[in-house]
């Protein structure tokens, strides 16, 4: 989510506003400038998923290339505005995060339970489809929402996803999953802790270089070093993708439609979760772009981009891909290069279509060894955390705020520790509250409702929560 105030829009120097066109090669050079900044962040999902469930090279593959590619058509949708669906502004869609740790579990429990990698992808995608509406149906009722789903209560899920995805990094880190369950003599070896801490070291140093473009490619740069790095030690098996071919083809339900009921109350409460971090999202788009931040045409846009975020999220369900949802990172690259224009959108949506549609693409990112996508994505889930503690830390704690804090980090993380505490429940509630977001975001959401608060509070974090985004 975005840390821009609404003081930030009287800096921003607009060189080509909403509905300016810039010409081609300026147009084309900005859309570069954002493919850099969203990329990673497109692909990384369902690199950590294919890896967690084990996925050969050809499917991780597949699932990469149509999460670029559905990202492209996502972004299309978003920017041009069809009635009701889509914001109209320079708004890029891409795989959310959000719905990491709760796509693994789902994915490693239908493997458990003895079904295959494709019947896991399609159980996935279809607990993903048949939720989506949940997005669709609040965009008509953001005012309402708001009041619900507070700072403190996004807060503390935001900051619950990103501690549980730790695990995961840290596994990479050490060889992977697979790595650990069969040579477990090998895990944590020199070779990968080694190019885990080239790559993270490299990103360090870039991330705190004073040039914007190297921030900007820091988690790019450590990545290619890295993948440079393990190439030359033989770690990179180039033959695993030899047999892909030239084009890819999007297939819809190419894994088939499984429905996991015990997931579909978890993936309506992450849905619900990411509708008030896309309302952040789009305001901070509004701000630095120039436009309105309150009014009608401001509200028409929030409600059109929260209803676009299902819409598209369905459609990635229907070919193979993860819930979609609006990203922060071009709100930096509209800061530092001026350029508004959602007819740059279309240039990127082209880019990521085209992108999805050569299997090569995702063939080269599918192959990268765990410990090099470890040392990135150690502080991509460490930033997800430490953003919901700033999300937090935006409203006034007051004992109210520690008690439903405390509740709700203490049940869901306890739950993740010792998963066995749900022993004698049925299979159902052990799927539902099984995980440390579902547990802890539910116990966010009832407390914030159930526990009374004084009405200079309720102030307080109304405000708190309009100056985040």
């Amino acid at each position: 989510m975005s840390d821009l105030n609404p003081n930030q829009i009287k800096n921003t120097e607009i060189i080509f506003a909403l509905n300016d066109k810039p010409p081609a090669f300026q147009a084309f050079f900005a859309a570069l400038q954002h493919m850099l900044a969203i990329f990673i962040g497109i692909i990384t999902p369902p690199l950590i998923i294919g890896g967690a469930l084990q996925l050969p090279p050809d499917m991780k593959a597949f699932i990469i290339s149509m999460a670029l590619f559905v990202s492209g058509i996502a972004t299309f949708i978003q920017v041009k505005k069809f009635g009701p669906v889509g914001s109209g502004i320079l708004s890029i869609q891409g795989t959310s995060f959000t719905f990491l740790g709760l796509s693994i579990g789902i994915g490693l429990s239908v493997k458990a339970a003895g079904g295959s990698p494709e019947q896991a992808l399609g159980t996935i995608f279809g607990v993903a489809l048949i939720c989506s509406p949940v997005e669709m149906i609040f965009s008509r009722f953001i005012p309402f929402l708001k009041k619900i789903i507070t700072p403190l209560v996004s807060g503390i899920v935001v900051t619950l996803i990103g501690l549980s995805l730790i695990r995961v990094g840290i596994t990479d880190i050490g060889g992977g999953q697979w790595l650990l369950d069969n040579k477990p003599q090998f895990f944590a070896s020199a070779q990968n802790l080694s190019l885990a801490a080239l790559v993270l070291i490299i990103i360090i140093i870039l991330n705190r270089s004073s040039n914007k473009w190297l921030r900007m490619g820091s988690i790019v740069i450590g990545l290619v070093i890295g993948y440079i790095a393990a190439a030359s030690m033989g770690l990179v098996q180039f033959g695993r993708i030899s047999s892909l071919g030239l084009f890819t083809v999007p297939i819809p339900f190419k894994f088939g439609f499984y429905i996991s009921w015990g997931h579909v109350i978890p993936m309506a409460l992450l849905y619900l979760i990411t509708t008030v971090e896309s309302i952040g999202d789009l305001t901070a788009t509004s701000m630095v772009s120039g436009e309105p931040i309150e009014g009608e045409v401001y509200m028409n846009r929030i409600s059109g981009g929260v209803f676009g975020d299902g819409v598209n999220s369905a459609l990635a369900a229907v070919f193979n891909s993860f819930p979609n949802t609006t990203f922060s990172q071009n709100n930096g690259v509209i800061q530092m290069t001026g350029v508004a224009s959602r007819y740059v959108g279309f240039w990127i949506a082209g880019l990521l279509v085209l992108f999805g549609l050569f299997p090569i693409v995702g063939g080269l990112f599918s192959i990268i060894p765990n410990a090099v996508l470890g040392g990135a994505t150690i502080i991509m889930f460490g930033t997800v955390a430490a953003a919901g503690i700033r999300i937090i830390s935006s409203s006034i704690i007051d004992r109210r705020g520690v008690l439903i804090m405390a509740i709700s980090f203490g049940l869901g993380l306890g739950v993740a520790f010792r998963p066995e505490i749900l022993g004698i429940f049925p299979s159902i509630i052990k799927q539902v509250f099984g995980s440390a977001i579902t547990t802890g975001g539910l116990t966010a959401i009832f407390l914030n409702i159930v526990l009374p608060q004084s009405l200079r509070d309720q102030s307080a974090d109304g405000d708190a929560f309009e100056n985040i985004k």
